[in-house]
């Protein structure tokens, strides 16, 4: 029995924390945690955590906004009531696919291709971007164009967006209502209202942040393929942990690895490669002869580090998203590297949200002759119709680990099987707590 140390649930997983607590030998702490009428989380306490070890289990799964807040105000419940120390345990980490700034699914930027032009008329496109001898030059400028003149024209509107320019020789409307030149000096007096109207909604007082002008931020478009103004999502949850007053942080199998740099606290990263290992050995007969294969580039080093340790052949499932002509449908085919013809395949994936990927790639190595297809997944979300998916799908069995409650997706999916990661958070909990190194759980041999 493990004493001085308090184990709470949220809300999103309360089973795999009674698991944890039973082979602990503790009871789990009692709490408050309900909503009011307006929709506002309300949490309390029960248990005394005044010089504690207090470890909070909470994953990613099901109302994931709404179980993020749980765990902050758990976390500050806990501080506020003088916990000695506050872990926050985190079988599926909210928001681990943003850790950084995303790029669209379409791929690399693509521009669209030039038109059609004689082959005596040049376009920037086609000119090389060095100057050769005896190359013709655009006919965008030559050395007769007068480049003042023609920047001129293509100057920024100041606020109305119609083309019109300001030279120097025009007049403007100064804040008294006094008239100002360049060219014929300075005129003070009274100017008509009919001018001062005109003059006025000429100078209008934007800047290049104002959108009502899209004059001014014409020459700011991005190319296509990259999201603008996308938040940090990772970065913030990391940032709301922290603040919260979490002095320690536990996952399983983030989904990016650099995830772990944006806390300021220290943070251990478990891993499921083990339980998905010793499935592989006990329940898939002639595993060495069977073929690891990762559904996209993303996964490799992941498939790799299990089928190098059990000395099985590896495949990988590249995704081509770049169309020939920019008015193609932007759909990814998927190309296998690898040679998988009368053999079992064994993808190997952390993470599957919709399913799209993993039965896309079933299909794939079945057509390429696969005997079987099994799917090892370390997080089974499963939203949407992924359920309908994968049983309509190639794939033969699907093993997922409990990091998300998986009782309601094996009752509507007879190909589930589940695999218990309760042993490998209660071993963490009781390292951390004892001051023991937790390095033997990253020893996946």
């Amino acid at each position: 029995m493990v004493r001085n140390i308090v184990i709470l649930s949220g809300n999103s997983h309360p089973s795999l924390a009674e698991s944890v607590c039973n082979m602990l030998g503790v009871p789990s702490g009692n709490r408050i945690l309900s909503k009011f009428s307006v929709g506002e989380t309300r949490c309390e306490i029960q248990d005394s955590v005044r010089g504690k070890d207090v470890f909070i289990i909470q994953s990613g799964g099901g109302s994931i906004n709404d179980h993020l807040i749980e765990l902050c105000i758990m976390i500050s419940a806990c501080k506020t009531g003088s916990a000695k120390r506050v872990t926050a345990v985190l079988p599926l980490f909210p928001y681990s696919r943003q850790p950084d700034l995303p790029y669209n699914k379409i791929g690399a930027p693509l521009s669209r291709p030039p038109a059609e032009v004689p082959k005596d008329k040049y376009t920037f496109e086609s000119v090389p971007a060095t100057p050769g001898s005896g190359v013709v030059k655009s006919a965008g400028f030559n050395k007769e164009t007068d480049l003042a003149r023609v920047m001129s024209k293509s100057s920024l509107t100041n606020g109305i967006g119609n083309g019109l320019t300001r030279t120097n020789s025009e007049n403007y409307i100064n804040g008294n209502g006094h008239t100002n030149g360049s060219t014929n000096g300075s005129t003070n007096g009274d100017t008509h209202p009919a001018l001062y109207q005109q003059t006025h909604s000429r100078a209008g007082s934007y800047t290049t942040h104002d959108y009502e002008n899209p004059g001014l931020i014409s020459t700011f478009e991005a190319k296509p393929g990259y999201k603008r103004w996308v938040a940090q999502a990772g970065t913030l949850v990391a940032d709301l942990l922290t603040c919260a007053g979490a002095d320690h942080v536990v996952a399983l199998d983030l989904h990016d690895p650099q995830y772990q740099g944006f806390f300021d606290i220290p943070m251990d990263n478990l891993y499921g490669r083990p339980l998905l290992k010793r499935y592989i050995q006990q329940n898939i007969p002639d595993y060495r002869e069977a073929v690891i294969v990762s559904p996209d580039a993303g996964g490799a080093k992941r498939a790799t580090a299990i089928a190098d340790s059990l000395g099985m052949d590896f495949a990988l499932i590249h995704k081509e998203r770049r169309p020939t002509r920019i008015t193609d449908r932007q759909n990814a085919t998927m190309m296998l590297v690898g040679n998988v013809a009368n053999r079992v395949c064994v993808l190997v994936d952390d993470l599957a949200d919709t399913a799209n990927t993993i039965t896309r790639a079933a299909k794939l190595v079945r057509k390429e002759g696969a005997t079987a297809v099994y799917a090892l997944l370390t997080h089974a979300v499963l939203s949407g119709d992924a359920i309908a998916r994968i049983n309509a799908s190639a794939l033969d069995k699907v093993i997922v680990t409990n990091s998300v409650p998986q009782d309601e997706h094996k009752r509507m999916c007879p190909k589930l099987e589940v695999l218990d990661v309760a042993p490998i958070f209660a071993e963490a909990i009781r390292r951390i707590h004892h001051g023991e190194s937790i390095s033997v759980l990253f020893q996946y041999d």
